[in-house]
Formats: C-alpha cells, structure tokens, sequence
C-alpha cells in the first residue's frame, strides 16, 4: 500500500518507518528542509532505540522516502496520516494549528478516494474539524479518521511493531477495510483490533494517558506520606502491586512524570472538559500533585545547603525526562536546573543523549560534560535525575573519592539507602525509609 505520512518527529518518522517495514511505499513528508536532507543522508534527527537501523534499511531498499511535497505525497498514497505536533496552549488546551494548517495542504492533493488518518493526539471532534477544512477545498471523496498511537519513547519501535492494541476510530466501512489490510501485520501475534466511533478513538488516547499519569501522581504521594510515617515506598509499592486489580506499572516514585505526552494529555483533556462543563476532579490532582513532585528534590536540596547554593559544585546525572531518550520536554531535570542556576550553584551535567538538546536552552549556563566521573569530580552534591543503566551500578569507591562532600540526591531510587550509608555517603531518594 502507498502511504503517506505528514510530519517527522517520534510519532510521524516511527510510524512511517514501521509501516515501511511491513513492505508499504511511505513518503514521510516535513516542512523542515534541514530535517529532510538528514534524512535523506541517513542522519536520525531523534533518537529511539533500533529507529536508525530500521530507516536506512527501508530507505536503502526505496520503500521509505522524505519529501517536502505534501501535495505531490498525498497523490501519490492511498492513506495519508496526519502526525504533527498538537502543544499545550497556555490555557492548557491542544493547538491544532499544524493539524489543520497540514489539511489544508492534503486537501490540494487528493485525486481520488483517501484515508485521512489523525495520528496526533489530538482532542475531541478534531476530525471533525479536518474534514470540514478539507471538505471547503475538495469535492474528491476521502474520509477522516483517528489511529491514535500508544507509543512509549525509548521503546516505540517496539509498540508499532507489536502493539497490546490497535485502536481504529472510523465510521466508514470503506476507510475501516483500508485500515484492517494496513495493520493486519501488526496483530497476528492476536492483539485486538478495536473498532469504534471517531470521538471514542479520540478520547481513549487522553483517557489512558492520564490513567497512567494517575498513577504515577498516587504513588508519588504516598511516597511523600512515607518519608513523613517512616514507611518504606518500596515496600508499599510491592505490597499494592501485587494485587492483580492493580498492578506494579506506573508505580514508581520519583520526580514526576514529564515528556511531549503526559503532561500535554492531561492539560488537554482537562481543557476539554471544562469547555463541556464537567470537572475532572481526579485529572486536576494529579496535574497538581506532578507539579509539586517536581519541587521535591530541589526542596531537598534547599533543606540540606541552605537558600543560596553560590560557588557549590552539583553534578546531575541524566536531563532527558526518561531514559532511552534525548526527549527533554518538560522533564523533571529541568526544575532542578532552574533551582540550582538561580541560587547561584556551578551546575556540571551529563546525559547519554540529551545533553545537545539541554544546551540549547541553558547555554553555559549547565556545563555539559563527556561522563560520569568528570561531572561529580570535586562536587558537593550529586543529583540523579534519570534512570539511565549505567548510573545503576557505578564505582562508588570512585565516587567517594572524587566528590568533595559524599551527598547524593536520588530521585530515581536507583541505590539502597542502607548499603549508601554504610559506603558513607549521604542519601537522599524519594519516600525511602
């Protein structure tokens, strides 16, 4: 099947790559110039594990092209997905002007009959708004339907390749028959195939992100309550997941949830239901609770060293708002920066992937550095910010070593707090007895 695939960031160049892998012709098609001509030397402007094995391959063999076309890629396809950005608004909601801006392109090249796919996240009655933009510009037939993608960075390839579910949000039997063929290589394992309204697909995306947002906002919580009780989060963690109507996903404390997903669903659904005059009370707590777990660690920090941190040396470990990406979107890195810079600290960093992203916002401002040991060489403080492997089990011997003062603030319970105090280091982790 040709397809086309408007946008090239995670969602748009995974998908595009995937369905080049099942034997499809995909022109992935991006407004930025720069992008295209990486692409096309084989340069991945992202990084996600197994992605740029996956491109060359397909490129190489003529089933995966970039282009700045949009009209010429959509007369080309039978099924043209929509995979562009949708930020938050500073009202919270969803903007969709790249989705609607990206339709009205669509519109000048449909020929004959096609699929219009939203695969953004995107509110609800979104398709219905790309089909009213569409419909003014063309009297070809098309429909518009929704796909949404379940995708996890650093492991996306992965979900594409071998999703739980495919969710299909379509009420054209024509357009419903066209998505079964495009994704039957995806379910043979036996993953469902659930077909259902439009605006069903739209809201399900929102509904589980901030269900697993939720979660992550609980157990933050109740690692809060354990630092105060002396209970240990871990031990509570083990005790409720083992419940099988629960279940130990999403429930490890830490920092907060970040990244391009959670925290724009939850804003974006909450907008949405304010507009239809219902509040989610259970999606507003845990909007706030993430914002205050993300001031948990720099409340530390003030609590141990004082409000003016000026000429002290702090290595942080990891800036990407997860590991396995170089995806710095509202990661919970990014207030301990902000703490540390305004109180006048010497910030040291490293991170596998993202430290080119971070620089670009922070400038000189955070010393990027090649690795591990020369970050904490002569700091007072280590903050661990992202769950990288290779921070898991390090040379401690070293570290104490190196660091000035032995004083470690783990906010990704990576370390046991009795084996760092035997060491002789002073711990900090998020509700670790």
């Amino acid at each position: 099947m040709k397809v086309a695939v408007i946008g090239t960031g995670y969602v748009g160049l995974v998908a595009g790559t995937c369905l080049a892998e099942t034997g499809n012709d995909v022109i992935c098609v991006d407004i930025d110039p720069k992008r295209i001509e990486q692409l096309k030397q084989g340069i991945i402007p992202i990084y996600e594990p197994g992605l740029d094995t996956l491109v060359l391959r397909n490129h190489h063999a003529g089933r995966l092209t970039f282009s700045m076309d949009t009209v010429s890629a959509v007369k080309e396809s039978a099924v043209v997905f929509l995979a562009l950005p949708t930020p938050m608004g500073e009202d919270g909601s969803a903007d969709l002007k790249y989705i609607l801006s990206a339709s009205r392109e669509v519109a000048k090249g449909i020929n004959d009959y096609k699929v219009i796919v939203d695969k953004s996240t995107v509110p609800v009655g979104t398709a219905d708004k790309v089909h009213s933009v569409i419909s003014a510009l063309t009297n070809m037939p098309f429909d518009v339907i929704s796909v949404p993608e379940f995708l996890k960075e650093g492991n996306a390839v992965d979900d594409f390749m071998k999703p739980d579910r495919v969710i299909i949000g379509c009420e054209s039997k024509r357009a419903e028959e066209v998505m079964r063929d495009l994704y039957s290589p995806f379910v043979r394992s036996g993953s469902p195939m659930i077909v259902m309204r439009v605006r069903s697909a739209e809201l399900t995306k929102y509904a589980a992100n901030s269900f697993l947002a939720a979660k992550i906002s609980f157990i933050n919580e109740i690692a809060q309550l354990c630092e105060r009780v002396g209970a240990d989060i871990n031990e509570v963690r083990m005790g409720i997941g083992s419940d099988k109507r629960i279940g130990t996903s999403f429930l490890h404390p830490g920092l907060g949830f970040g990244g391009s997903c959670f925290p724009k669903d939850l804003n974006a659904l909450n907008h949405t239901s304010m507009e239809y005059g219902l509040d989610l009370y259970v999606v507003q707590a845990a909007i706030r609770t993430n914002d205050r777990q993300k001031q948990l660690i720099p409340a530390k920090i003030t609590a141990r060293f004082g409000e003016r941190l000026d000429g002290l040396k702090v290595a942080v470990w990891g800036l990407a708002f997860k590991a396995n990406t170089d995806d710095i979107r509202e990661s919970p890195a990014m207030p301990v920066l902000d703490l540390l810079i305004a109180r006048g600290a010497e910030v040291y960093a490293y991170d596998p992937q993202a430290m080119a992203n971070t620089a670009e916002i922070y400038g000189d401002k955070v010393k990027m550095v090649n690795d591990t040991f020369t970050a904490i060489d002569g700091a007072s403080a280590l903050i661990v910010a992202t769950e990288w492997n290779e921070f898991r089990r390090p040379d401690f011997a070293k570290i104490l070593h190196l660091m000035k003062l032995p004083v470690i603030f783990d906010g990704r319970n990576l370390y046991d707090p009795r084996k760092m105090k035997e060491l002789g280091f002073e711990y900090y982790s998020v509700g670790q007895a």
